[in-house]
């Protein structure tokens, strides 16, 4: 197949980069609420400062449609492998001086580095995929995304029992793969790229996203529910595996069964060929998700827990390729103008990881980790429920008003 497509090569060789840089991403994701946490012993303002690294995304959501129109996925991994270096060089010094100054500029490095993979992900997707390939090619490079996921916090337990110096060197090791492998697959005819910082207008793009809000309202807000609970498994969630893990030795698997079953259904779902109902499916799979995140909460046993979280992460498995196959059909609608789009669909993830970390803090703080994991799965099933009776069959968007855009 690789060597007979040259769609898949390209697939393949995206998804080898994105997993190096993903892994060295996960390390990162489990260590940075830990050592808050441990350092401020607080997960309400923990909560707070991961929400500002999605505050810093948001506004990077604002000016890279327009900085960035004519950047190409290349430079755009470049750029996030950059980032991420820097990220954890930060985070290593906050263990030095631990610091809220110092978070702080860790999430804002953070934040960016998100927005660019981020866009290098659509950029990537709309140009090279075939429409009837992109559920498929999103559930593919899943494989690599949550396998990367799901190995970050046995590789990041292991390291930083060992000292940040080698954590910090494995963190740089990885990166330096991506980039070898960025290097390597360097194309022959590069079209021309121009960054111009000139053009960036914030005001003008939130009027942009206003319009299509309109539109594309039901995919904005499955990404805004998956947000939450993306958000809740990496402040919450990572707080609560390392104390299962103290108490039992089954307990670090918490965290990364929410990402095994993407490893496991990325297969399966790479031979998806769906053309349409994209949206309610993902709102129907949203909706089982709740229920056993609710579940979470009637049984204090690791192995119960462990057992919901599977089933949860099962349905959320699901919704990720059909989302973004909903969101990737409608940039290939757009023609340049696509990046808005890009812009806007992660300003719903960023949105989230704004709004939902304290909320999850002040939850935590109330009732605990493990029932925060059940009131989370009562508002996504609330959620889910009233998405299916309201959302219309097909997506319109405005195109006139689209091409009077410059």
């Amino acid at each position: 197949m690789f060597k007979t497509d040259p769609v898949w090569t390209k697939l393949l060789t995206f998804s080898l980069i994105l997993f190096f840089i993903r892994l060295s991403d996960s390390i990162i994701a489990f260590w940075a609420p830990n050592q808050i946490q441990n350092s401020l012993n607080n997960p309400i303002i923990m909560g707070a400062i991961i929400s500002f690294q999605s505050l810093v995304g948001f506004a990077s959501d604002l000016v890279f449609p327009k900085i960035f129109k004519t950047v190409h996925t290349r430079r755009l991994f470049f750029w996030a492998i950059l980032l991420s270096a820097l990220t954890s060089v930060a985070l290593a010094s906050s263990t030095l001086k631990p610091i809220i100054a110092i978070f702080i500029v860790t999430m804002t490095l953070w934040g960016i580095y998100y927005e660019l993979v981020n866009f290098a992900n659509f950029q990537f997707m709309s140009t090279s995929i075939p429409g009837n390939m992109r559920a498929a090619a999103w559930g593919f490079t899943g494989i690599f995304v949550n396998l990367a996921y799901f190995l970050g916090p046995f590789i990041a337990t292991k390291l930083l029992s060992s000292g940040i110096l080698i954590t910090q060197g494995t963190i740089i090791i990885f990166l330096v793969a991506a980039l070898i492998i960025l290097s390597v697959g360097k194309k022959k005819n590069e079209t021309s790229e121009t960054v111009d910082f000139g053009s960036a207008n914030p005001l003008l793009e939130l009027k942009h996203w206003a319009t299509l809000s309109k539109a594309v309202w039901p995919a904005l807000t499955i990404g805004l529910l998956l947000g939450f609970i993306d958000a809740t498994f990496y402040t919450v969630g990572a707080v609560w595996t390392e104390k299962l893990s103290l108490v039992n030795p089954w307990g670090v698997w918490f965290l990364p069964l929410y990402l095994l079953p993407s490893i496991c259904l990325g297969i399966p779902l790479s031979n998806w060929r769906i053309e349409n109902g994209k949206k309610k499916l993902a709102e129907k799979f949203l909706g089982v998700a709740g229920v056993f995140f609710i579940l979470i909460g009637i049984n204090s046993s690791i192995q119960w827990q462990l057992a919901m979280v599977a089933l949860a992460a099962s349905a959320v498995a699901v919704c990720y390729p059909l989302l973004e196959g909903v969101y990737t059909d409608i940039l290939t609608r757009m023609g340049s103008e696509k990046k808005d789009m890009i812009g806007l669909t992660g300003s719903a993830l960023n949105i989230s990881y704004i709004i939902w970390p304290v909320f999850a803090g002040l939850i935590s703080a109330r009732v605990g980790e493990r029932m925060t994991f059940s009131w989370l799965g009562v508002m996504i099933l609330v959620s889910s429920l009233i998405l299916l009776l309201v959302t219309p069959r097909k997506i319109k968007l405005p195109q006139t008003e689209i091409k009077t855009w410059e």
